[in-house]
Formats: structure tokens, C-alpha cells, sequence
């Protein structure tokens, strides 16, 4: 689950992190002049709160002027301006593709004089099965291409368990700050740790951490990523879900207990179990198409679930032809082949479908499917049930 920048910053200050003072808009801009007399500036800062990178880079399909998706100003009145520029206008980043994001909130934030900009992210590295620091001294810019073009720039820090979070002082050479920044640094870096723990965070990331002119470390924007699979015990996280970021099917999906993430290509799948996803999609790929979806049903494969699925699937203009890859244990092969059945008869289903079937009741399973007279295909070797749809799909 992502939260906007001002979310992430309303849980950070509850940490003791240095964090600008700021108001957030959801709408409408009304109490935006109001604010500018109590929020420190000039200069203001207003901040486009979307999903997706590269907000300040970004371009703003109804222009307005030629600023992106984060701004500064000395003055109220263009920052007025500015503010109702931005509400209710579509972003478009290098990460929103070329319909970009429709803006329906806005961040107010301060001012402050930078002197240096750090990249600072707090994340588990899976490899070694730890809790990792990731900070290099070229902050403000995309971490990927530092990591490609100058990789010595970055510095890994590994923690060994989740009470200790000590930081060797042989890092502060390395970044170039002086006693009292690095002092600073460590509060900080413990503090994000301790954050990320207790929220269940999966990523925690700080572009750009700041050093002021005054020697002041500011976290001057703040990303976080929580793990959904702990949002049982974060409920009032939970309820910061921006469920308007959220595409719509995908979100349909997962109010169902089904997980669905939308793609490019033309063939719809429809599959139990993450594993036996990612290998549908990868086999479709070796016969040069591209999935539409990944589309996991999850461990009851029934006759609902099968509708909903269709339902998502056929919501898909671009979807020409649907490969169903089941596995059937505790729910049996034959059982899930009536599903099928009844789901495409009740939807008058008419896009070509392909099913295979392993596991109980497979051969049971196959002949229902065969013999349906619908139309439908049930085919036993895996390659073979691919190249199919495939075939379908043009």
C-alpha cells in the first residue's frame, strides 16, 4: 500500500524526524491564502500529491505554466495560482505512462536553504534477509541511474537485528559531513528504522534528504510503502488508502480476495496460486505475446470467483484471448470445470478460452470442459495450452 509524500510525513513526525511544517489539501485549495500566513516563507513550496515519480519533472496536461508537479514561490498570489493550476489537472510523470494521474491533492510546504541533497531509503534486502540502509551524497535524482553510472557513490548498511540500528563513524567521511551533521544523520537513520518496524513499512524513502545552510538535516520528501499483508494490525494506516490512485479493476479485484495487476498485452490469464501466474505469463511470453493481467484467484478457484474473474478480464478491451492455468487440490479439477461452465453460460462469455488443468481430478476436469459444447478448449501439456491461446488471441 503507497501513501502520498504529506501521509508519510504526517507518520514520520511522530518519530521526532525533521520535517518542514506543512497543510495538505484534498479538493479544493479554499484555506490555501489562510495557511500562507501561518506556514513559515516566503518561499513556499506546493506539491502535487500522486502516485508516481518524477512529480517535479512532470508536465501538466492542461498547462498553466511551464513549471511541473512541484513548485516554489515568493509569492502568495501566484501560489494561489499555482495550487488551482495544479488541483484537478492530470500529471504526467515518466512513471504514469502518457495518461498520466489526476491531481486531488495538493501539499502547502516551507521553504528552506539547501546546501546539499542526500538519497536516504530504508528497505529489507531479501538476499540477505536484513534490514538495509541505502545512502549516497547524490540525492534529488533518480537512484537507479547512480547506481548504474557512479554505483561507488551509494553506501550499503546492513542491521542485524531490529533493536540495534549503530551507524560506524567510518560514514561520515564518505558523505562529507561534518560532527554535527553526522550526529544528526544517526538520530535520524535510528528513527526511520524504529518507524519502519513498528508500521510495517516495506520501503521507507528519503529524495532528497537535505543538509541547510545552517547545517540542518531535513527530510524535504518522504515515500513509504506498507506491507499489505500487516495491514490487519495497521488499521489506521489502512485507512489512509487513496483508493482513487488506485486502478479500478485492480481494486475490484482485491475487494474480492483476488489479486490483479493490469498489463499491456492481449491475453487474459486466470490462474490459482502467484507462482503458477508468473510462469503463465512467462511461457506466453516465449511465444512472443504478452499477457494482459496477472490474475490470481487465489486458493478458492469457484464458480463466484470464476465470475468475477471473467467479469475483470472481459472489463479489458485489449484482451482477445484467455488462458485459465489451475491446480487442483482441496477444490478438485472437475469441480472448478463446472465453475468455469456456469460462469461463462451466466456471462454469455464469448472471447476464446483456453484451460489446462493439473492436479485432482484433472482428466475429470478436461472432458467437462471438451465437452461443453461452448467452445472451449481443455489441454493437458502446458506448452501446448499456451501456444493455443496464443493462436486464439490473433
Amino acid at each position: 500500500m503507497n501513501l502520498h509524500e504529506y501521509q508519510a510525513k504526517d507518520l514520520l513526525r511522530k518519530y521526532n524526524l525533521p520535517i518542514l511544517e506543512g497543510k495538505s489539501y484534498i479538493e479544493n485549495v479554499d484555506d490555501l491564502e489562510k495557511d500562507l500566513q501561518n506556514i513559515k516563507g516566503p518561499p513556499w513550496v506546493i506539491k502535487s500529491q500522486i502516485h508516481a515519480g518524477g512529480r517535479g519533472a512532470g508536465k501538466f496536461l492542461k498547462p498553466f505554466n511551464t513549471k511541473g508537479g512541484v513548485q516554489i514561490t515568493e509569492s502568495i498570489d501566484d501560489a494561489q495560482k499555482i495550487a488551482k493550476g495544479m488541483m484537478g489537472n492530470i500529471l504526467v510523470t515518466k512513471q504514469t505512462g502518457n495518461e498520466g494521474k489526476l491531481v486531488n491533492r495538493i501539499y502547502l510546504e516551507a521553504g528552506c536553504e539547501i546546501d546539499r541533497e542526500y538519497y536516504l531509503s530504508i528497505l529489507l534486502d531479501r538476499n540477505q534477509s536484513k534490514l538495509m540502509m541505502m545512502v549516497s551524497d547524490a540525492g534529488g535524482v533518480d537512484i537507479e541511474d547512480v547506481a548504474e553510472k557512479t554505483p561507488e557513490r551509494i553506501q550499503y548498511v546492513y542491521f542485524d537485528n531490529l533493536e540495534d540500528f549503530t551507524i560506524s563513524d567510518s560514514l561520515q567521511n564518505k558523505l562529507n559531513f561534518s560532527i554535527n551533521e553526522f550526529n544528526q544523520f544517526k538520530e535520524i537513520v535510528s528513527n526511520l528504522c524504529k518507524a519502519y518496524v513498528e508500521i510495517d513499512a516495506s520501503l521507507i524513502e528519503i529524495n532528497p534528504l537535505v543538509v541547510t545552510k545552517d547545517e540542518k538535516l531535513i527530510l524535504l520528501d518522504a515515500k513509504i510503502n506498507i506491507d499489505e499483508n500487516a495491514l490487519y494490525r495497521q488499521a489506521d494506516i489502512e485507512k489512509l488508502k487513496d483508493t482513487s490512485e488506485e486502478n479500478d479493476l485492480e481494486l475490484e479485484a482485491s475487494e474480492n480476495d483476488m489479486v490483479y495487476i493490469k498489463l499491456d498485452g492481449k491475453i487474459g490469464c486466470m490462474v490459482n496460486g502467484a507462482g503458477l501466474a508468473m510462469a503463465t505469463m512467462d511461457i506466453i511470453k516465449q511465444f512472443g505475446m504478452e499477457p494482459a493481467n496477472f490474475l490470481d484467484l487465489g486458493g478458492t478457484a469457484n464458480k463466484e470467483r470464476a465470475i468475477k474473474a471473467f467479469k475483470i478480464i472481459q472489463s479489458d478491451k485489449n484482451v482477445k484471448s484467455v488462458f485459465i492455468n489451475i491446480f487442483g487440490g482441496i477444490i478438485h479439477c472437475d469441480m472448478i470445470a463446472n465453475g468455469i461452465i456456469d460462469a461463462i453460460k451466466e456471462l454469455d462469455f464469448k472471447l476464446p478460452v483456453v484451460v489446462r488443468f493439473q492436479g485432482t481430478n484433472s482428466k475429470e476436469g478436461r472432458d467437462i470442459i471438451n465437452n461443453s459444447s461452448l467452445g472451449l478448449i481443455s489441454i493437458d501439456d502446458f506448452s501446448n495450452a499456451a501456444q493455443k491461446a496464443v493462436e486464439l488471441s490473433e
